[in-house]
C-alpha cells in the first residue's frame, strides 16, 4: 500500500472569515495571532510556496493597549531617504491620527518579507470601532 501526500494548490485553498476583538489586548500579542491566521499557520494543510491563510477583521483597535506605560515611549520611525529626511512619532500620536495603523504596522512587521505579504495584507480588516461592514460574510469570532 502506497501512501501519497497531497500537495496545495490554489484550487483547494479554502478560506474563513476571522472577527478579532482587541478591546484591552496587547498589541504585540494580538498581532501575532492575527499573523498567524493571515500566513495560514493554524491549517494542516498550509504549504510556503501558497498563500493559504484566512480573512481577519480587527475590532475595536482604537482601545488595544501596550504594557508597563509604553504608551508615551514606543516610537514609530520613517525615513525618506534623503538627508536628514528622519521622522518619528509616539504611539499616542499615531493612536490619535489613525487608531488602525499601529496593528497594520505590527502585523505587516510579522509577515515574512515576500511576494505573498502583499495579499495577506489585504485580506486584513482593521477598525477603530465594533461596528464593521463584514457581516454579510458571517466572520467567527476568534478569541486571543
Amino acid at each position: 500500500m502506497k501512501f501519497k501526500t497531497k500537495w496545495m494548490n490554489d484550487q483547494n485553498i479554502e478560506r474563513e472569515w476571522h472577527l478579532i476583538d482587541v478591546k484591552d489586548q496587547i498589541l504585540g500579542r494580538a498581532s501575532t495571532q492575527i499573523a498567524s491566521l493571515l500566513i495560514g499557520k493554524h491549517k494542516v494543510n498550509t504549504v510556503p510556496n501558497l498563500d493559504s491563510g484566512d480573512f481577519v477583521v480587527v475590532i475595536n483597535s482604537s482601545e488595544i493597549k501596550l504594557t508597563r506605560g509604553k504608551e508615551k515611549r514606543k516610537m514609530y520611525y520613517k525615513h525618506s531617504g534623503f538627508p536628514g529626511g528622519l521622522k518619528e512619532r509616539r504611539f499616542d500620536e499615531l493612536m490619535e491620527k489613525d487608531p488602525t495603523a499601529a496593528i497594520k504596522l505590527a502585523v505587516i512587521k510579522m509577515l515574512p518579507k515576500n511576494k505573498l505579504r502583499d495579499g495577506r495584507m489585504a485580506r486584513l480588516f482593521v477598525y477603530p470601532e465594533a461596528d464593521h461592514k463584514h457581516e454579510a460574510q458571517k466572520p467567527k469570532e476568534f478569541k486571543l
